[in-house]
């Protein structure tokens, strides 16, 4: 595949990934409006981006697996045909339920497009250029939070509807772009589908979910170990041996084991998880604002602008830094911008002069995460067999890591009395965790390693072009 190829092949792959990013950012501006037209309260509003992000996880993995087993072009041509068809149906939902519906199928299709997208990237990329091409895709996600917002508030002028009809003729371009150009790699032979696993995977994510979306930030500890919080968290536990025990006697696992037994993807996926507690608690941010500057909602939204502009930039410059001097020193520089910037937050928030700052050392070490680097082992370490697993393994432990955020720093906060008080105490922690997350990055493997590992995966014969 020469330049001009690979330069049209990431535009189609950019493309997907910024219309399911969009459709998280986009709801927001939307959502009073959504509210007041089906006659909502808050809690059934929230299931908005709760059934959004269900189905994004429970896809993840599906369509990472069948991507693995009948080729990445067949697949991602399937969740974007499948995201069109959620999006259709949100946009002519007669009934609050319908749209409901329309959010899940938009999740379950979204949730194989990133997954499958980076592994098209190792699949057809040489090692030297993987790392730029993931920091872009990785730029998506601060750019959808950029443009988000504007895209619907402008789209609203028109009804709320449009915000997810425009999704369709940019489908359509894509559905035509696609085709040539993505790669259709698949194992030789194909073993027995493991339903089971997926079926018990898929039980352990739903009910982690819905758990960690009914804890009482305000209330923590007697929500916690309520009836509605409590029975599904044990029962996910319960069913994680379970799990893990199918995985063993599968013919394929819907996620291989062997996958644990790298200390290297070990470490990625522990630093996943508190990635995704990094992004999560990037939410509260206005809430400091507001406790310690006295400023209105809509400035102290405004006031995520640096963070995100920072993530935007930071993501595709971390992944040229990833081509030349390995994820090492990415991960352990961003892990400790991130350290420093919460650290910051949690002791001098109140004052302008350190917050913004602060802000934007945070969007630059989540764009060391939440981006190309952590993937980008992902891609060096996993067989080509495992190639997209091994990516929605990583969505997978991220958003783990946001769950847990999103219940413990509200929990934290309302522990610790609110106002200026809770939140400079949740930062101070989450800023531990990350000076912890930069020690484990000390354990990652040199470049030259690295490489070897990487050029080892990519002359391996386990795969077919047809």
């Amino acid at each position: 595949m020469n330049n001009k190829q690979h330069n049209r092949l990431l535009l189609v792959l950019f493309i997907g990934v910024l219309m399911a990013a969009l459709d998280i950012a986009i709801v927001g501006p939307a959502l009073p409006t959504i509210r007041n037209h089906f006659n909502l309260d808050d809690r059934a509003a929230t299931w908005l981006f709760t059934t959004y992000v269900l189905f994004h996880l429970i896809g993840t993995p599906l369509m990472a697996k069948l991507s693995d087993t009948y080729g990445r072009r067949a697949i991602y041509i399937a969740d974007l045909l499948i995201f069109g068809a959620g999006s259709l149906l949100v946009a002519l939902a007669p009934t609050y339920w319908i749209l409901i519906l329309g959010r899940g199928i938009q999740g379950f299709g979204s949730g194989g497009i990133f997954p499958v997208a980076s592994a098209v990237i190792g699949d057809t990329f040489p090692p030297e250029k993987r790392g730029s091409a993931l920091g872009l895709i990785g730029m998506v996600f601060g750019l959808a939070f950029i443009i988000g917002p504007i895209i619907g508030g402008v789209l609203l002028l028109f009804g709320w509807r449009w915000l997810f009809a425009i999704n369709l003729p940019i489908l359509a371009v894509v559905l035509i772009m696609a085709p040539p150009l993505l790669p259709n790699t698949h194992p030789d032979t194909r073993q027995p589908f493991d339903w089971p696993g997926m079926v018990s995977l898929t039980i352990i994510l739903s009910f982690l979910t819905y758990s960690f979306n009914q804890i009482d930030a305000a209330n923590f500890w007697n929500s916690l170990f309520s009836a509605r919080v409590g029975i599904p968290l044990t029962l996910a536990i319960l069913l994680l041996p379970i799990f893990i025990r199918l995985e063993q006697r599968a013919a394929d696992p819907i996620i291989h084991l062997r996958l644990f037994k790298s200390r290297q993807l070990v470490l990625a996926g522990l630093l996943a998880v508190g990635g995704g507690l990094g992004e999560s608690a990037v939410v509260f941010i206005p809430a400091l604002a507001i406790a310690a500057f006295a400023v209105s909602e809509s400035t102290a939204s405004f006031l995520l602008m640096p963070l995100v502009l920072a993530l935007a930039v930071g993501a595709p410059t971390a992944g040229k830094l990833l081509d030349r001097r390995g994820s090492k020193m990415v991960i352990g520089l961003g892990t400790s911008l991130l350290a420093v910037g919460m650290l910051g937050l949690g002791f001098w928030g109140n004052y302008w002069a350190a917050f913004i700052p602060a802000t934007i050392l945070i969007g630059l070490g989540l764009s060391a995460l939440l981006g190309a680097p952590i993937r980008y082992i992902m891609l060096s370490e996993a067989r080509p067999e495992d190639r997209a697993v091994a990516q929605a393994l990583i969505a997978i432990q991220t958003g783990v890591g946001q769950l847990i955020s999103g219940a413990s720093v509200g929990a934290i906060v309302a522990s610790f009395g609110g106002g200026i008080g809770g939140y400079s105490t949740a930062y101070a922690i989450v800023g531990t965790v990350a000076i912890v997350m930069a020690l484990l990055s000390l354990g990652l493997k040199n470049r030259s390693s690295e490489l070897t590992t990487m050029t080892r995966n990519s002359t391996s014969t386990s795969t077919a072009e047809v």
